[in-house]
């Protein structure tokens, strides 16, 4: 960005739902500023901004990519960096980070299928943010097309602050400036009265002119319409057909006029200080992506916020406490790297090969100590338990599994230590796929996927008294231990569960250390399904032990025969964890959705309609909740989405325990045999 001032740079994310236009758009706008010498489209597998043999496979972005393009307008430079993201929901964590770095949004919405689901999605993620936003209505050359219909939507939902900056002609054949001059058609005319109104409304002595009748200047509807876009008063609304090329030039020229600048957007660090974006502030920015990939190597994704960074220098990772040597600046371009002489508060460079820096990371200039609060991803949706498929590459899937974890946070890895398996989640069915091939080709490692077992629970629902005389004689010294003891449920801030009100020292003060050790191993296995026990608290009131046969391990295993025995006449049942869902979907699913939350055992908690869509929350069982995200997408066609959290654990029902029992048992007995 070197001698472009700051108040010159846009930067913003392209976001929508899935087949909105996006990409077909960004390969228009790439073709039209030089950046690409053919018009590409992901439907054809030419896209410059889907250059991934994944994306090019699927048809759809996976990745956010940053773009960047000089723009001359008016003997200015414009400098250009845009963020290109998935419209699919497995990819969701993709837009979390672009958008949460980006001075602004342009929302592509489709005007045949209208506003989508994820349009909703992307909307309310822009909301939160407060990021100011533009809309583009796509595809108008397409068959039952509807601008006029669209726009009507768009105002109902988010109201009269869509304002038309660009009207089209009927079927998209060109479209007019509702900025762009005089003798304007009627609909460009109204909507320019509309947009100065929309000026005019950002202070008071552009108020008082317009209300005495007086024309405001074009520097004062400039300066009033980017105030207003800035303060989300204002939603500029454009049209375009990305294949023809049309409305292209005019959308460009409304980012130019209408997003904000770095300047105009002030940024906090997380200690609440004002970042100073001059470049010659103190250099700060946060890591908002890193990848790996075979075809441009180790990159570190830096949206600068302040100050100036320069090749061949040495940062400060204020998350980590490390120093970090940089190389050159790049500047990406699909699969294009081009080094970029410095970079200042907008720009979003990538850095190579840095040692210790990842995700989430704050950076600054050595001998400061700048930091952002971390960019928050949503939780995932979808597990599989995974397992190598050649014995031995254990440790090559845990490598590979770690280093997608690094690059996606919306990734999670675990051991789960009650089932022992690897669980792998994520946002989805596609998403697990498209991670497990590309470790596939970076660490040569094939996985077999299974649907995750279920960590069930043992608790106790009554009392129940416990007794275990451990004797044995073979020889020698012997062994023996007695121990009594009574259990009951815990109960809600009891801090203890584990009580020694032995007196008269039937079981001696060096034993009990030993009988504790034994019911915390019989907890780890109750007497139904051999499961974790929880919420059970254990007395131990009575025994006996001999001078010369008792030891530690005769009272240990004492104390765990003694509270199996206990404990199956306790009442024991099975737990099962409960996730709490919100779906949220097209009136027309409404009885699709609840009638398989009913089959998946679900209890509906709440209805209700957000952003024109309906919602329900449910209660279900996690053991019907694995493959949801793929039965949601069918039953919707796509156009739904959920999000899942753990609620609770709860009674397993009577018909579904004794398969779950029967099933433990049978395993047990392959084990003994």
């Amino acid at each position: 960005m070197k001698d472009i001032p700051i108040a010159d740079v846009r930067n913003f994310a392209l976001l929508g739902h899935t087949g909105s236009g996006k990409t077909q758009l960004l390969d228009a706008v790439l073709f039209k500023l030089g950046i690409n010498d053919r018009l590409g489209s992901p439907a054809d597998g030419t896209s410059f901004a889907d250059w991934s043999d994944e994306e090019k496979a699927r048809k759809i972005s996976i990745w956010a990519k940053p773009f960047y393009a000089t723009y001359p307008t008016n003997g200015r430079k414009i400098r250009l960096a845009m963020l290109d993201t998935p419209g699919y929901a497995d990819f969701y964590g993709q837009v979390v980070a672009a958008s949460a770095v980006a001075d602004a949004a342009l929302l592509c919405v489709d005007a045949v299928a209208g506003v989508q689901v994820g349009t909703y999605r992307m909307w309310r993620r822009c909301e939160q943010l407060g990021t100011p936003c533009g809309i583009v209505v796509t595809g108008l050359d397409r068959e039952n097309a509807d601008y006029n219909k669209i726009l009507e939507t768009l105002q109902r939902l988010w109201g009269v602050r869509c304002i038309p900056v660009v009207v089209p002609a009927p079927g998209g054949q060109s479209v007019t400036d509702a900025l762009g001059g005089l003798d304007l058609p009627a609909a460009a005319e109204r909507a320019r009265t509309a947009l100065i109104e929309a000026a005019a409304e950002t202070s008071d002595a552009l108020t008082e002119k317009y209300l005495a009748g007086e024309a405001l200047s074009a520097d004062e509807l400039a300066g009033g319409l980017r105030a207003a876009v800035n303060q989300r008063k204002l939603i500029p609304v454009f049209a375009t057909v990305a294949k023809a090329g049309t409305g292209i030039q005019e959308l460009l020229a409304g980012i130019t006029r209408l997003f904000p600048s770095p300047a105009d957007r002030p940024v906090r660090d997380a200690a609440g200080q004002a970042v100073a974006t001059a470049p010659e502030a103190p250099f700060c920015g946060l890591v908002w992506r890193a990848v790996n990939d075979p075809f441009i190597g180790q990159l570190t994704f830096v949206r600068v916020y302040g100050g100036t960074l320069k090749p061949d220098s040495e940062i400060y990772d204020a998350s980590r406490q490390t120093r970090e040597r940089i190389g050159a600046l790049l500047a990406i371009n699909g699969r294009k790297q081009e080094p970029m002489p410095e970079a200042h508060a907008g720009d979003m460079v990538a850095l190579a090969k840095l040692k210790a820096t990842v995700l989430n990371d704050s950076l600054c200039a050595s001998g400061q100590t700048i930091t952002f609060a971390p960019i928050k991803f949503p939780a995932p949706v979808m597990a599989v338990a995974v397992t190598p498929k050649t014995q031995g590459d254990e440790d090559k899937l845990g490598t590979g599994l770690h280093r997608a974890t690094d690059e996606d946070p919306t990734l999670k890895v675990e051991r789960n230590a009650e089932t022992h398996e690897m669980i792998l989640s994520g946002m989805g069915d596609i998403h697990l796929d498209v991670v497990l091939k590309r470790m596939k080709a970076r660490s040569n490692v094939d996985v077999l996927l299974s649907i995750p077992k279920v960590a069930y629970k043992e608790t106790i629902t009554g009392k129940g008294e416990g007794h275990y005389k451990h004797k044995k004689q073979s020889g020698g010294r012997g062994q023996f231990g007695e121990v009594y003891l009574r259990v009951e449920p815990l109960k809600a801030g009891d801090p203890e569960w584990f009580v020694d009100d032995v007196v008269g020292g039937s079981i001696p003060g060096n034993f009990m250390p030993a009988v504790r050790k034994g019911l915390e191993e019989g907890l780890t296995r109750g007497v139904l399904a051999h499961c974790p026990v929880v919420h059970t608290k254990v007395s131990v009131y009575d025994g006996s032990y001999h001078e010369v046969d008792s030891s530690e391990i005769s009272f240990k295993i004492a104390g765990m025969r003694a509270f199996s025995d206990a404990m199956a006449k306790a009442k024991p049942v099975l737990l099962e964890p409960i996730m709490k869902l919100k779906v949220l979907f097209p009136d027309q699913y409404m009885g699709d959705i609840t009638g398989d939350l009913n089959h998946k055992r679900g209890r509906i908690l709440g209805m209700g309609a957000e952003d024109g869509m309906q919602f329900i929350t449910a209660e279900v069982p996690q053991a019907e909740t694995f493959k949801y995200a793929s039965e949601l997408r069918s039953i919707t066609h796509g156009r739904g989405s959920f999000e899942m959290e753990y609620l609770r654990s709860d009674v397993v029902p009577q018909h579904i325990a004794q398969k779950v029992i029967a099933e433990a048992q049978k395993h047990k007995a392959e084990e003994e045999d």
